[in-house]
């Protein structure tokens, strides 16, 4: 692969605005444009392109020859604040959704008979809510966004015509952005924006495994281990100073440790005749590794500029899809999927809004010529309404209701050299 192409791909994703949460917490399913049709079930045993990298590695040993597989998603979640407290001034902050546009590229070629190795692209999370400035809630939170790159080369090993076997590397950048407005009226400041950023690199593994049942079925499972971010950054106002003192500045040089969880999934694949494919998948997500998330100062003074304990929760998330060959060059994709959230309404935050989802997918996948695949997808998430009832201290209260639901097109190539 090009160092040209490889620059331009990740600085595409440097650029790509991650939507309004549309997976458990801050997560992405959107790894792979050919699974999104059939709701990513069946996503660690289908092998059916390079996206497997991701999703399984050792499904890499069912696809021969060099391929190349690129995906672009277009992604516009909408989101509504209900306001339940008569007391509460400001507005309702508009719709927090914004389009996105997440791409992500593999790569994958022979190294021997039963060897085969990768290389995957790609954005595993990230969020953007985005409310107006003069909204209720605006003490507690503005803007919360987070970008992650993933760098995953991977191989995969056939130990026999049963058996495969995968392990990757994940090198993961994440930059965080998080703003809010800081009420000084009392300090005769006003009501600045405060606005924290900062980024880090990470790294972890995946593993994986196929075993072929059957000529017509296989299983797959297949683990992907936590990655911890020690993001350092600054933070940025128009308060130079509190109090007459400039070491009370909210412009000061900050850190925050973040963990990203690590996750577990299990796939079947079944080719039921000539027509039909049945393919399902349960994942399960250790959410409950974000235990808090607190901005330190990175002064010397090691202080607490801001806090959050969070109270998530493990995920699972359901999902079971169909594939109908039409004709020799022709695959309609079907899913349905449910996915649970992390968080309950007793802990809701304004940052990360989410609730429980239902995925319904539909796709379908073009044999162009016997090197060149062209996959599109669909998927609609109906999101469950979310109650808050935030009373932090300092910051006032958030009571009501979010709404909301999301649309996910995609477009992916591949293409076999």
């Amino acid at each position: 692969m090009s160092g040209r192409l490889l620059s331009a791909i990740i600085y595409s994703l440097l650029g790509a605005h991650q939507a309004l949460v549309h997976a458990a917490g801050f997560g992405l399913s959107e790894q792979s444009g050919s699974g999104l049709g059939n709701a990513y079930a069946g996503a660690a045993a289908v092998a059916e392109d390079a996206s497997t990298i991701y999703f399984n590695p050792a499904g890499m040993t069912y696809l021969h020859g060099t391929q190349l597989v690129g995906a672009l998603f277009a992604i516009k979640p909408t989101g509504h604040f209900h306001n339940a407290d008569p007391s509460a001034t400001g507005s309702e902050g508009g719709d927090i959704g914004t389009w996105a546009f997440l791409p992500n590229l593999y790569y994958k070629q022979e190294l021997a008979s039963n060897l085969q190795f990768g290389i995957g692209i790609s954005s595993p999370f990230g969020l953007k809510t985005e409310y107006d400035r003069d909204w209720i809630g605006r003490f507690q939170g503005v803007k919360s966004e987070l970008k992650t790159i993933n760098i995953n080369p991977s191989l995969a090993w056939k130990m026999n015509d049963q058996l495969s076997l995968g392990v990757g590397i994940s090198a993961m950048w994440a930059k965080a952005d998080l703003s809010s407005v800081a009420n000084l009226t009392g300090f005769g400041l006003g009501q600045p924006l405060v606005r924290n950023q900062g980024d880090d690199w990470g790294f972890g593994f995946n593993l994986g495994a196929i075993y072929q049942i059957t000529p017509d079925t296989r299983i797959g499972l297949a683990y992907r281990s936590k990655v911890t971010q020690q993001l350092e950054g600054k933070s940025k106002s128009s308060v130079t100073a509190l109090n007459g003192l400039p070491s009370n500045t909210l412009n000061t040089d900050i850190k925050a440790d973040i963990t990203l969880p690590e996750s577990l999934a299990f796939s079947t694949f079944s080719q039921l005749n000539e027509r039909w494919d049945l393919l399902t998948d349960i994942t399960w997500t250790r959410w409950s590794q974000f235990k808090n998330l607190s901005v330190i100062r990175d002064n010397g003074s090691n202080s607490i500029l801001s806090s959050t304990t969070e109270h998530w929760n493990n995920t699972l998330r359901y999902s079971a899809g169909l594939n109908y060959r039409f004709s020799e060059t022709l695959k309609l994709r079907s899913g349905v999927a449910y996915d649970q959230e992390a968080i309950d309404n007793k802990h809701r935050t304004v940052r990360i809004p989410g609730n429980d989802r239902i995925w319904l997918s539909a796709g379908f996948s073009w044999q162009y010529s016997a090197q060149t695949t062209l996959d599109a997808g669909y998927a609609y998430l109906f999101i469950k309404d979310a109650h808050i009832h935030d009373d932090t201290p300092g910051k006032g209260l958030v009571s009501g209701e979010y709404s909301g639901h999301a649309n996910i097109l995609t477009v992916q190539l591949s293409h076999t050299f």
